[in-house]
């Protein structure tokens, strides 16, 4: 790789992935539809633009041997055509400048709500099928994409899918700074028995499996036209580890309890209500966070570990240290 395009590299994980080519010393090229200060502080040429826009996407993909397509609208709530005119038809046309500029290394990142079906899954692989009923747009938009992704894989267009799980760290702008804020305002609830497992990603893991998945695409090949979960490599008690992040940051730990059931039904409740009133602002509860948060989701990273050489290198403790240094400046 010489010279690569990010998409959505202004962003958590995007600008990660920006300094991990950087370290490598690729020339990155990112496409943002915004200005991001970071990213021009780091000297990475900014092309300003809608992944929608084929025509824009090709000019900004010219000169390039790979492609990182990290950007998507994340989130739980909002319309759908936002979500799927972003994160399926944005995928379309990231496929179609690869083509159109004879880029043969695209890796996408996905994410494991894919086959989130409204169960547990404790240690389950990528054998496991896209979920049959989305209880989110966010969810049922990354499948379809991620799946057209897999399926455009050819011997001049190599693809692959990462799955990061729950993405944290430093420079976190979203999960953790949401959870803080929550905790603070006392407006955390536990949903469940409390006793729910979950895979967690560090911030420099994730950034190193892109890289990694690049390389193999590039090499050996081994990875094409597949999709891989990417975690710590052992999952954490959700509501104790939360506990424990707060309790770190003298916030009180979370002491409301309310049942799955009864979550589900507000979240239900609240859905339709914020419809009914065509309200933008999230609801405090969706029948799609009731069971993240009460269920179990973690997932087995063997094949990433076979295929890509994956190790998370920063453990679940040495990254806490980290990101409580970094919220305490």
């Amino acid at each position: 790789m010489k010279k690569v395009l990010v998409t959505g590299g202004g962003g958590f994980v995007g600008l990660a992935i920006v300094k991990k080519l950087l370290s490598e010393q690729v020339e990155v090229v990112v496409v943002g539809r915004h200005r991001y200060p970071e990213v021009e502080r780091l000297g990475v040429e900014l092309r300003l633009g809608d992944i929608r826009d084929g025509q824009f996407l090709t000019r900004a993909a010219r000169g390039c041997d790979a492609v990182f397509h990290v950007a998507a609208k994340a989130g739980i709530w909002g319309r759908r055509q936002d979500y799927f005119s972003i994160n399926l038809n944005g995928t379309e046309q990231v496929v179609r400048a690869c083509r159109s500029n004879s880029i043969g290394t695209l890796v996408y990142t996905s994410t494991p709500s894919v086959v989130f079906a409204n169960r547990d899954l404790a240690g389950v692989d990528e054998r496991t099928p896209y979920a049959k009923r989305f209880l989110c747009h966010y969810a049922h938009s990354k499948a379809l994409a991620e799946d057209l992704l897999l399926k455009s894989n050819h011997f001049d267009l190599r693809t692959v899918a990462l799955r990061p799980h729950l993405v944290w760290g430093p420079g976190d702008n979203n999960l953790i700074p949401r959870l803080v804020e929550r905790g603070r305002k006392g407006l955390l609830t536990q949903v469940g028995d409390g006793q729910n497992l979950v895979d967690i990603a560090y911030i420099e893991n994730v950034a190193d499996a892109h890289w990694l998945a690049a390389v193999n695409l590039e090499s050996s090949a081994t990875a094409a036209g597949k999709a891989y979960f990417i975690s710590q490599g052992k999952p954490v008690n959700l509501w104790a580890w939360i506990n424990s992040l707060l309790v770190e940051l003298d916030i009180p730990p979370v002491k409301k309890r309310m049942g799955f059931a009864k979550a589900y039904w507000a979240g239900l409740m609240l859905e339709s209500l914020y419809r009914l009133l065509a309200l933008r602002t999230e609801p405090l509860m969706t029948r799609f966070l009731a069971q993240q948060l009460a269920k179990s989701h973690w997932f087995s990273i063997d094949a990433a570990r076979r295929d890509l050489g994956y190790e998370p290198k920063v453990s679940t403790e040495e990254g806490v240290k980290r990101l409580l240094a970094w919220l305490s400046v």
